[in-house]
């Protein structure tokens, strides 16, 4: 028995950790079949010596808890954690059988836990005016629980160097950076990156929230002289259109913008052998100067000139005696808060698969891949020589960048970046600091391969895939390689669209739309593990929430849209719809306190919008299939309305609320009523079956796949009907020829409905995915598309757009036949597809519980019943192995003993393990 993985909920790192008490997870590997976790003990201590664990130095002992619970185990120390303190924590466990085993020590630390019930969050005005402390006297009188630092920089929006020079007097053990740069910012500690960050810190809503980041930075740090470095640019914070395309404009070429001063700030934590800690703070001694980056636009245009660069501006010795010192700022006004979700990184590196001289000083280089991206370029030329670099998802005939919609034409001449070398030196790199994109296609301007006309040299071009460093959970694969081109097509374009929020396009608009983070769940949730992300996408709702109880269609909202593209429940309803799914897959319930309340006020919103007793239709309905809005609206927002309040109802019970229980419970029941009453046709007059009709087209009945997949997977059709509104959605997909007729939210439902038991239809949607014609997934991969269009089009303005991207989620719910039945994969399906064309299919989940592991094979069976399946059962859950009908047969492996037992029958269930399934279906 080993713990082999251990964890805060929420947390995507653990360097200033700024609760009082969170949930933390583990995982265990145990060989025995039949062994189990009946107990654990944790303890959490600010030592890492356990034999140094004594009432003094244990934080938090939980004492030995009779329990198989591995997930959302409380920590809460009576009087909470002290501030800037770096704790350890282990989780001892111990089977039926008294077998022990410790996990190894884990750390975290923390900021200033207490520091937002105090007014104001951190002060800057006491520089102004020194009086205020007179008014504050609470804050200041709560030294050891309060932020120190002062904002600071040069008063400007432009982007800035900040430097501090310091010299520690003797050696420290730990020295931890708290730090934070509006809009981004790269810190440096003796010239060398202090983490593998990029972007730093989230996107939030600034005048709400402001996030800022922990850095261990112990090993960077010398004796002697050292030198940190920050360099700040806009982000969303704010804005700078310069003179190129800028998307969050107003028809009157305004824009909104969270601050006009670009700020920084930064408490340097040095911790030494004998206990003590001393903080250096950022203030007006610090040193600031303009950037060489002079242009920081996040829709992927930078200008940098070489020539103003400062060689070695953050290394130690460097000579600041002409830089200015840094002036105090008042700065947003949102607390701060530690950036929890995992950070963003730099992944893959795309070498080009060709490069073109397409005409003279022009270069186009392929990717091969459409993605988010970061270049670097490597360059060389004559001091103030220039080349610019442009994007783009498309090519013309004529080998240059193409923005096929006419509307954004823009794209073509008003996003670039613009270099100016130095010519000091033999090659010079370049990458974009503070903006990213999504392209497949980079074209040089102004530049060579031989430097012929006085040219810049372009010695080499790459990029970097731009996303979430949570960790990567799962791949499928299958004998099809169009299916495989176009699972690779959906992996690229969800992790081209996970940041510190979850956006649809990380090219044209950048925004966080939330129905792609309730839509897409399941699915990215096999991409990377997105707890944290998704938790501080629900407190960015929390921030953007109107007073009214309203939640827009995105979070942050960085440009006011208007009507139902501002008010929708498919969008806003995400308030409801996360709290369940992190639930569902992750097993944590941590974020039900502070999300219940505003869940609450939007349902108590919605109310206000119901029409005919009870139905919701005022929104964007399925949008994306036919007109813009307005299909299917009763049926797809009463639907979701009517999910939101079971869920507000299941919070309720969690939290302990039983009379809110109740209420949420008879209002969804009200809803489940009249949307049968409107909906539900049961006359049999015009079909021989019930089925539910949209109110598209007043005074006439339609039959559609969308009305009853919608019902379907929303449990809204009455036991009675449930066999009729299956016949009635398979009529409908027979009578489509087999044609997706739906837009991006009915999308999602169809393939789920697909993949149901009663149903099984795979043919069904892999001819839809096959189709000639559009709508299909195959038309976009036959003309060399590499990842997802916005629509149904062969020339799409944005095409690395993941709303169309739910058919992922049936590769592994169906294909691959892992789902799961209870919360974080405790017990979980797996179901052989033995009806779709596939003869081989692997892929991995890696569950909150350990890695499942499916690989399913016939190839080379004379029988197309029989496949032998391999597939690992992590430890702590049940595999429910279902198989074709009654009278299937199964011969079971458990590895590595040699046993071999046979089930007959539908369902067998696997215990925590390796097996290999020898299948009759």
């Amino acid at each position: 028995m080993e713990v082999i993985c251990c964890g805060i909920h929420g947390f995507g790192e653990a360097i200033g950790i700024d609760v009082d008490q969170f949930r933390v997870f583990w995982k265990l590997d145990i060989a025995d079949e039949h062994a189990a976790q009946v107990a654990y003990r944790l303890v959490v201590s600010d030592t890492k010596d356990t034999d140094k664990h004594s009432q003094e130095h244990i934080c938090f002992d939980s004492g030995r808890v009779e329990s198989r619970e591995r997930r959302k185990v409380f920590c809460n120390p009576q009087g909470g954690f002290k501030s800037t303190t770096l704790y350890y924590w282990t989780v001892t466990v111990w089977d039926q059988h008294g077998n022990e085993a410790t996990s190894s020590v884990n750390e975290f630390y923390t900021s200033y836990p207490r520091s937002s019930k105090l007014l104001p969050p951190y002060s800057m005005n006491q520089i102004y005016m020194p009086h205020s402390s007179l008014i504050f006297r609470t804050w200041f009188e709560d030294e050891v629980n309060r932020w120190k630092a002062v904002l600071i920089g040069d008063g400007s929006d432009k982007p800035l160097y900040l430097r501090k020079a310091l010299t520690f007097q003797r050696k420290p053990s730990r020295v931890i950076i708290l730090a934070s740069g509006l809009g981004h910012f790269n810190l440096t500690v003796n010239g060398m990156p202090a983490s593998s960050h990029v972007l730093d810190p989230g996107w939030t809503n600034y005048h709400r929230t402001v996030q800022f980041v922990g850095y261990d930075v112990t090993e960077h740090i010398s004796n002697g002289e050292n030198a940190i470095g920050a360099h700040v640019g806009n982000g969303f914070y704010a804005g700078d259109q310069g003179d190129r395309f800028f998307w969050p404009m107003y028809e009157d070429k305004t824009y909104v913008r969270y601050g006009n001063e670009l700020c920084f700030f930064a408490e340097i934590h040095s911790h030494y052998e004998d206990g003590t800690h001393e903080c250096i703070i950022s203030d007006p001694t610090w040193k600031v100067r303009k950037s060489a980056t002079i242009l920081a636009n996040i829709y992927a245009s930078e200008d940098h000139d070489r020539r103003s660069y400062p060689v070695g501006w953050d290394a130690p010795g460097f000579g600041d005696a002409d830089w200015k010192h840094a002036k105090p700022l008042t700065g947003p006004r949102g607390k701060l808060r530690y950036q929890s979700q995992h950070p963003v990184i730099l992944h893959n590196t795309f070498v080009p698969i060709s490069q073109t001289v397409v005409k003279p000083g022009v270069i186009m280089y392929d990717l091969g891949q459409n993605s988010s991206i970061m270049v670097r370029v490597v360059a060389s030329g004559l001091s103030g020589a220039e080349y610019r670099v442009k994007y783009s998802e498309t090519i013309g005939e004529d080998g240059l960048v193409l923005m096929p919609d006419p509307l954004f034409k823009e794209f073509e001449t008003g996003v670039y970046s613009k270099i100016t070398l130095s010519g000091q030196g033999e090659q010079e790199v370049w990458t974009p600091d503070f903006s990213f994109t999504s392209a497949r296609y980079i074209q040089i301007e102004g530049a060579s391969h031989d430097g012929k006309d006085g040219l810049p040299i372009i010695h080499s071009l790459t990029a970097r895939h731009v996303s979430s460093g949570a960790p990567q959970l799962g791949f499928v694969k299958t004998d099809k390689e169009d299916v495989n081109a176009l699972i690779n097509a959906c992996h690229w374009t969800f992790s081209s669209n996970i940041f510190s929020y979850h956006t649809d396009c990380p090219q044209i608009e950048k925004f966080g739309w939330l129905e792609v983070s309730s839509l897409l769940f399941p699915a990215t949730q096999y991409v990377r593990d997105m707890e944290a992300v998704y938790s501080k996408i629900l407190d960015g709702i929390v921030d953007t929430q109107e007073p009214s109880g309203l939640v827009p269609t995105m979070a942050p909202l960085v440009r006011y849209m208007c009507g139902p593209m501002h008010d929708t429940i498919t969008w806003g309803g995400a308030v409801c719809l996360l709290p369940e799914l992190i639930k569902h897959y992750y097993g944590s319930t941590s974020v039900f306190s502070k999300i219940y309340r505003p869940c609450v006020q939007y349902m108590e919103y919605m109310e206000g919008k119901e029409r005919l007793g009870g139905l919701i239709e005022h929104g964007l309905g399925d949008w994306g299939y036919s007109i813009a809005f307005g299909n299917h609206q009763a049926n797809v927002e009463t639907a979701i309305y009517y999910k939101c309040l079971r869920n507000v109802a299941m919070m309720a019970k969690e939290l302990g609320f039983t009379s809110d229980e109740a209420k949420f419970t008879s209002w969804a029941e009200r809803i489940y009523t009249v949307y049968n009453d409107q909906l539900l046709v049961t006359d049999k007059t015009t079909f021989s079956y019930a089925f539910y009709t949209s109110r598209d087209n007043p005074g006439t009945q339609d039959c559609t796949m969308v009305a009853q997949a919608v019902a379907l997977q929303h449990d809204l059709v009455p036991p009675q009907h449930r066999a009729d509104a299956i016949k009635a959605f398979v009529a409908a997909a027979e009578d489509s020829g087999h044609v997706m007729r739906a837009g991006e939210i009915g999308l999602k439902y169809l393939w789920n409905t697909l993949a149901e038991q009663e149903i099984d239809r795979p043919d069904i949607v892999l001819n839809m995915i096959r189709q000639k014609e559009h709508p299909s997934y195959m038309r976009f991969l036959r003309r060399r598309e590499t990842s997802l269009l916005e629509f149904w089009q062969d020339e799409c303005r944005s095409k690395c757009h993941d709303m169309l991207g739910t058919i992922y989620e049936w590769f592994y719910d169906y294909a691959l036949g892992v789902r799961p039945l209870t919360d974080a994969y405790r017990t979980w399906r797996l179901r052989p597809c033995f009806k779709a064309e596939f003869d081989y299919v692997e892929g991995k989940v890696e569950s909150p519980y350990g890695l499942i592991w499916v690989r399913f094979d016939r190839r080379g069976k004379q029988d197309a019943t029989r496949a032998v399946v391999d597939v690992n059962v992590p430890t702590g859950t049940t595999c429910e192995l279902i198989l074709p009908d009654e009278a299937s047969t199964v011969e079971v492996q458990r590895k590595p003993v040699d046993e071999t037992r046979t089930f007959k029958g539908n369902t067998v269930k696997l215990l925590q393990g390796h097996y290999r399934l020898d299948i009759k279906a």
